[in-house]
């Protein structure tokens, strides 16, 4: 009699032990939770009790410009001698050959079928001498214009140092540079080579090597060679009489000038390379950057006009 009574009371236990452990699984204190219908109408609007959705940070912009050293061997304001030497990613990438692109030669005639330039550069040469013709000057002719680095050691090997640069050495190489003929006679007597004289720098042309700069630029008076910097600097340097060697020197010495030309107003300034990542963003979109292949960069900004 006792062993049954045992028995059931091992049986009883055993089931009271089974169903608090299913119920504890079930709604009790443990890791599992079922969300009320409250708690999931709560997570589908967004409540307290869904997770919200991490936001990534925005980032600032720079108040900066993105300019690193590269950018003082690149640009329209190069100065490119013997110890200033063409770097490979300063010249021009749209150089092409004159002849094979007619709608590029309006206004003018070519020495020969080979002759290269930067594409830009002939486009703004053709505004110049459609000015001219208006003025009755009309006969110009490109003689030489971009070489690259083998064509100049081959001119220099054949013409030697007094009448001809090192590859590299030249602005011919840059692409920024052409010397400037007339079919009437020779440049400092024909009346292409006077009017360039006096209007070049309106078109942002300047006559490299003038006859009373000799002595700053180490070149023989060259008044067929012109070189394109682009406006305003074109016309700073005509108005000052300055060689690109001043002018580059004059802008470091100054840091920041302001000219007005033609009715728009420049702001130039000139950073060393040990300040390129403190270079100002300028206020207005229009502005430019050229090194000038020595040790700092200048920066154009053509100042926005105020409303009238």
């Amino acid at each position: 009699m006792r062993k049954w009574f045992f028995m059931l009371a091992v049986i009883v236990i055993l089931v009271l032990v089974g169903f608090r452990s299913v119920q504890h699984q079930i709604g009790g204190s443990g890791t599992k939770h079922v969300k009320t219908e409250t708690e999931q109408e709560a997570a589908k609007q967004g409540g307290a009790s869904a997770k919200p959705e991490e936001e990534s940070p925005s980032k600032e912009e720079s108040p900066y410009l993105d300019v690193n050293s590269n950018q003082v061997h690149l640009g329209n304001l190069l100065l490119v001698n013997k110890d200033h030497p063409v770097s490979g990613a300063a010249v021009k990438k749209d150089v092409v050959n004159l002849f094979d692109h007619k709608d590029l030669m309006e206004g003018y005639s070519l020495l020969d079928a080979h002759i290269m330039l930067s594409e830009d550069l002939a486009r703004h040469f053709m505004t110049m001498v459609d000015a001219a013709r208006k003025d009755g000057v009309d006969h110009f002719l490109i003689s030489s214009g971009y070489r690259d680095f083998d064509k100049q050691e081959e001119l220099y090997k054949e013409k030697g140092s007094e009448y001809a640069l090192p590859a590299g050495a030249s602005e011919h190489n840059l692409g920024l540079s052409m010397d400037i003929g007339s079919s009437l006679k020779e440049m400092d007597k024909a009346p292409e080579g006077k009017w360039l004289k006096e209007n070049a720098w309106k078109y942002g042309f300047i006559l490299r090597y003038p006859e009373d700069k000799i002595s700053i630029t180490g070149i023989q008076y060259e008044p067929w060679h012109f070189r394109y910097v682009g406006l305003p600097h074109s016309a700073v340097m005509y108005e000052k009489n300055m060689a690109l060697e001043e002018y580059l020197d004059y802008l470091k010495q100054q840091g920041k000038i302001t000219e007005t030309v033609e009715g728009k107003t420049y702001e130039i300034a000139y950073y060393p390379s040990a300040d390129m990542g403190k270079i100002d963003k300028p206020a207005s979109a229009n502005y430019e950057i050229s090194g000038d292949n020595i040790d700092g960069v200048i920066v154009t900004t053509e100042k926005e006009q105020a409303a009238e």
